[in-house]
């Protein structure tokens, strides 16, 4: 039987988005929507048109943000989305970083 007091697992998803995702408002969509569901981590602009974000939280929630991923703000078309799993880092906040 599981431990009521335990922490609910935190996990970190390292996502890369094709298709139409740059320069129709994906990046600050990907904020907002992941600010409103208390992720932590960022997200940017790749200069062969993708978008890469890491989103770090429970892993349902986590879940939820990658389905979101697949559908975008209004004006997105995403063809692709590909997920890597990695150790979470603790992260504070969500930004928009940018590459350099």
């Amino acid at each position: 039987m599981p431990n009521p007091t335990s922490l609910p697992e935190l996990i970190r998803a390292h996502v890369f988005i094709s298709g139409r995702v740059q320069g129709v408002g994906y990046r600050y969509a990907t904020v907002d929507t992941a600010s409103q569901l208390g992720l932590t981590g960022w997200v940017r602009n790749l200069p062969d048109s993708r978008v890469e974000a890491v989103f770090e939280g429970v892993r349902e929630v986590v879940e939820e943000m990658i389905r979101w991923c697949h559908i975008g703000p209004p004006a997105a078309v995403v063809k692709n989305v590909v997920v890597e799993y990695e150790q979470p880092e603790s992260l504070r906040g969500f930004e928009v970083k940018h590459l350099g």
